[in-house]
């Protein structure tokens, strides 16, 4: 492991707070439209951004995936289908849950929130509530609206609709405060999106991104790339003494000494912080983020015995 890759893992895992920051700032550029009241409507939203953020964001720049996925899902008609998938493909590819980590908007408020100084509790024990995310994914963004489709084939976007709190913190919150056509008609569908923000909210100040680990489809799709992404964890097995820090310091529940790529780890670097030794570092390649010269150096020496014995 050579010191470039490490000063590039020390620098990411430093900075991330202020790339987190500037990633949503990127995002959403469009701050004046929070006072008028109004959306950006130019050619910008017919591209979608990496992480989860709101297409009803008065700032925001892009479309999100995962509203424009299920808008279009139910239809081959729609070219746009076939470019959001291979671009949300892509991205797991390249980054894997990385974007989590480092590029999604509400990953980032999740995190401040819980920086808010009171009692912390751990999720090691709700491991099971990490599935909850992939039922997400599959029902309310993939089935659902596959199915159940309009005349021209555009299907409702369930998860957008009745359950991301995205929409109302970055959409109803702010338009209707600006606007007061919109805060006239909110009802009881805005009071049950508010409702489950607060909940996230609640949860975020005593839980780590309880909405990340538990309900997020996007965070669940790019899961499903993270143990053959370009971008890993790669952890030096001759430099590691094993002494826990880095599964301490791991608020994702990772171990990152096992499992290098496990599906819940978000790339966010606090085990390369928190190690000693300087054993583990992100990586950009092909392989499995394990360390291979231990097994090298094994197969040698076996070589080398089998030829001192036919001497």
């Amino acid at each position: 492991m050579d010191k470039k890759h490490q000063t590039i893992s020390h620098l990411l895992a430093r900075w991330r707070g202020w790339i987190q920051a500037g990633a949503a700032l990127l995002t959403n550029p469009h701050l004046p439209n929070f006072f008028k009241g109004s959306l950006y409507q130019g050619a910008g939203k017919t591209v979608c951004v990496p992480g989860l953020n709101c297409y009803s964001c008065p700032a925001a720049s892009g479309a999100c995936p995962i509203g424009s996925f299920q808008a279009v899902v139910g239809s081959s008609k729609f070219r746009f289908s076939y470019y959001i998938t291979g671009f949300l493909i892509l991205l797991g590819v390249l980054l894997g849950r990385f974007i989590c980590g480092f590029l999604c908007p509400f990953g980032w408020f999740q995190e401040l929130l819980h920086k808010i100084p009171t009692k912390k509790l751990s999720t090691k024990k709700l491991k099971p509530l990490t599935y909850l995310k992939y039922a997400v994914l599959l029902v309310m963004v993939a089935l659902l609206p596959a199915f159940l489709v309009n005349d021209v084939g555009m299907g409702d976007p369930f998860f957008c609709k009745y359950l991301c709190p995205q929409g109302v913190l970055e959409g109803a919150i702010p338009l209707s405060l600006a606007n007061s056509g919109i805060r006239a008609a909110l009802g009881k569908l805005f009071t049950w999106k508010f409702s489950i923000l607060l909940a996230v909210v609640a949860l975020s100040v005593v839980f780590y991104r309880p909405f990340c680990k538990w309900l997020c489809p996007l965070g669940a799709f790019y899961a499903l790339f993270n143990r053959v992404s370009l971008l890993q964890m790669k952890v030096d097995g001759h430099k590691c003494v094993s002494c826990g820090k880095c599964a301490r310091a791991c608020k994702m529940d990772v171990d990152v000494t096992k499992t290098p790529n496990h599906t819940e780890c978000i790339r966010c670097g606090m085990c390369i912080r928190a190690c000693p030794t300087n054993a583990v570092c992100f990586r950009y390649g092909f392989g499995d983020g394990k360390d291979k010269t231990k097994a090298a150096e094994t197969l040698q020496t076996n070589n080398n015995i089998k030829e001192e014995t036919n001497k």
